[in-house]
Parts: structure tokens; sequence; C-alpha cells
């Protein structure tokens, strides 16, 4: 009997990656790129996709190497000890309680705006919640299945906007570049190929069909970067990076790109599209990043994903960023601007190239998933180093 998994897993699977990758921030990427133009911003999409690509990989190879149902707690003990296993705990609580926060703050106020109610800003995020945190509650399966809606919401409502601005697009925009300044934004774009968390999840899913997992990660980071290069010649093809409604004023100001487009479109559709694209890239994200964080917590905690237990974990899952959403917003993405920057770097950029290499010491048998032995993992980890360097430089000046 065939136990591999069906066509639709693979590409349920595909869409799961792409889907987790590609979140709200998506909207502010033109902002931080502006700067440094268009060909230095494609350069740096194209050193993140490949690292963050890499990093899956690696990450898969460990997860494959121990039993079933492991997390990054029971990876990082395995291989790191207790130290490793305290490392893991606090960065992955950190950044996916801050994302989760961010997802359910945004989701809930653009459900608001769509609904027209005149309700506390709190009822937004409690209904986001409590609309979308069953599909997690079920499990991959169920997540995938919403997932294929919301891709092609977004999908949809992305290729509006590209048939909408394609007309508007001033190509002598595209030619401007100074390199030193794209660099400003390496870790923003580094963080908007996020999707490790939910690896663990996937292998179950897709029975940890190793041939299979890597196509879903190498087609679902491609589908993520392909997204983001046409928006980013869009936007910049469009949108003058100097002037009142400049995307330099736009980064001033903190916004995304949306306001400016609409203004150099002209068209009220533009915004309605924004909206609807912000959405659905925000959902798809919190179900990615909410299904890893329940997949953690059942591993870091021993819990069994069966009848209380597995309501516990839901509670644990989805109460803490819902309260921190509900009670300090403001905070908390401010929070999320260093877990983005730092907590990925280390959590998803160095503790994937550390596990896999100490992996590959201790396990020479093993499945090997990314070729080029410890001199590719050196250079992965030179990467990391000037991702965090650039944070750095960001945060002091």
């Amino acid at each position: 009997m065939d136990t591999k998994p069906p066509f639709g897993h693979l590409m349920g699977g595909m869409l799961l990656v792409a889907g987790t990758s590609i979140g709200a921030g998506m909207l502010a990427l033109p902002v931080v790129t502006a700067e440094g133009g268009f060909w230095p911003s494609l350069g740096i999409y194209a050193l993140c996709w490949a690292f963050m690509t890499c990093t899956g990989l690696l990450l898969l190879e460990v997860c494959l190497r121990l039993p079933p149902q492991v997390n990054l707690v029971s990876m990082a003990g395995a291989y790191l000890g207790r130290f490793g296993k305290i490392f893991a705990w606090v960065l992955y609580l950190f950044l996916f309680y801050c994302l989760s926060t961010a997802y359910i703050s945004g989701g809930g106020s653009l459900l608001l705006s769509w609904t027209g109610l005149n309700a506390p800003s709190w009822a937004g995020g409690l209904l986001f919640v409590l609309l979308f945190s069953p599909f997690v509650y079920f499990g991959a399966r169920s997540v995938d299945r919403i997932n294929w809606v919301l891709m092609a919401g977004l999908i949809v409502s992305y290729f509006t906007f590209i048939i909408l601005g394609a007309r508007y697009v001033d190509t002598s925009r595209l030619q401007f570049s100074d390199w030193p300044m794209s660099l400003k934004a390496l870790p923003v774009i580094f963080t908007a190929f996020s999707y490790q968390g939910v690896i663990p999840s996937l292998a179950t899913y897709m029975k940890r069909d190793a041939r299979r997992l890597r196509i879903a990660i190498l087609g679902g980071t491609t589908i993520a970067f392909a997204i983001y290069v046409v928006w980013e010649l869009l936007i910049l093809g469009i949108i003058p990076l100097e002037g009142e409604t400049g995307l330099k004023q736009a980064m001033l100001a903190g916004s995304t790109a949306v306001e400016p487009l609409k203004a150099h479109i002209g068209t009220g559709l533009v915004y309605g599209l924004g909206q609807s694209f912000a959405f659905f890239a925000i959902t798809t994200s919190f179900l990615g990043v909410a299904l890893g964080l329940m997949d953690f917590l059942a591993d870091g905690l021993h819990l069994a994903k069966k009848g209380l237990k597995r309501l516990l974990l839901a509670a644990i899952t989805f109460i803490p960023p819902l309260l921190m959403a509900l009670t300090y917003p403001a905070a908390f993405l401010k929070a999320l601007g260093y877990a983005g920057g730092i907590g990925c770097a280390l959590l998803l950029g160095f503790l994937p190239i550390l596990l896999a290499w100490m992996a590959r010491e201790q396990h020479a048998k093993g499945p090997i998933l990314l070729r080029g032995g410890k001199a590719l993992l050196l250079v992965l980890f030179l990467f990391v180093g000037l991702e965090l360097f650039m944070e750095v430089l960001h945060e002091l000046f």
C-alpha cells in the first residue's frame, strides 16, 4: 500500500511554507528597501531566500534524525544539552508570542474595519482568535484546508494589485541604486522569509517523507521570493522615493506602502485591495505560527494532543498573545522589532545551523538534505553574524 502523501499534501505543504513566510510585514518591505533601490534590494532578497531555504532544510534534516513528533525543544536538548534546551525555550516563546500578538492585533483591527462594527478594539482581537484558533486546534490537516482558501484570496488580491498598478510603473525609478543603504533592510527582509517554526508540524503532516518535504520547502520559499520581487518592482516603480507621498516619507511616518500607492494610482479600490491583501497575509502567517507554537508546547511540556491536554495546549497557545494584544499592543509590537531582527536570526538562523553541525558530528548516518559540508555551514554562520551586526547598527543609529 502506498503510504506517501498525495499531491494535495505536497502542494499544501508548499503553500503552508509560503503562507507562513508572507506576513503583513510584506506591505512594509518596499518602504524599508526604497533607499537602497530595486536592484540592490533584489540582491538582498536573493541572499535571504537562499539562506532561509538552507536553514529550513537543515532544521528538517535534524528533525528527521530524531523520533516523530519532536520540536525545537527536543532537538536542542538532544544535541546541545540543557543549555540548548533553555536557549530554545526562551527564544521560541519570545519570538512566537510576539508574532502572534502582532497578528492578533492587526487581524482584529481589519475585522472591525471590514464589518463596520462600532466595538472596542479588544473585540476585534477576540473575534479574530475565535474565528481562526479552531483550525489550529484540529491540527495541520485543518490548517492546510483553510490555508488553501486564504492563499487563494491572497493571490487574487495580489494579482489584482499588479493588474491595476502595472500601467503606472515608471521603469526609470527602478534604475536608482545605493548598495550600502540596501544593507539597512537586511534584518527586515531576513525576517520576511521566516517559516522554520512550522517545519516539525509539516514533517508530521507529510509523514516524514524527506524528498517531498524538501520539495515543499524549496517550492514554498520560492513562491514567497517570487511574490516579494514582483511586489517590490511594482511599488518602487510607481511610488517615488522623495516627496510628500514618497516612500521615504512613508518610512518616517511608520506606514506601509498601501497609502502612498493609493495616492499615486488614484483609485479607492486599491485601498480595499490593500486591506484584503493585509488580512490574508496576516491570517496565513498567524495560522502557521500558531500551529508551530502549539506543537512546540506539546513537545516541550510533554503533553499529548488529546482530550483535555489538547485544550490546555490551545489555551497556552492563544490566551497569552491575546491578552498581550488586548492589554499592551504598542509595547509588544515594539518588542516585535527586536524579536524580528535578533530573535529570528538566533532561533531560525543560528540554531538550525548549529543543530545540523552537532547532529552530523554525533550521528554520521542520517539524511543529508543540504550538501556542502562544514564549509557551507561556516558561510551560513558568517551570514547570521552579518545580519546581527546590521540589526545592532540599526538599533544604535
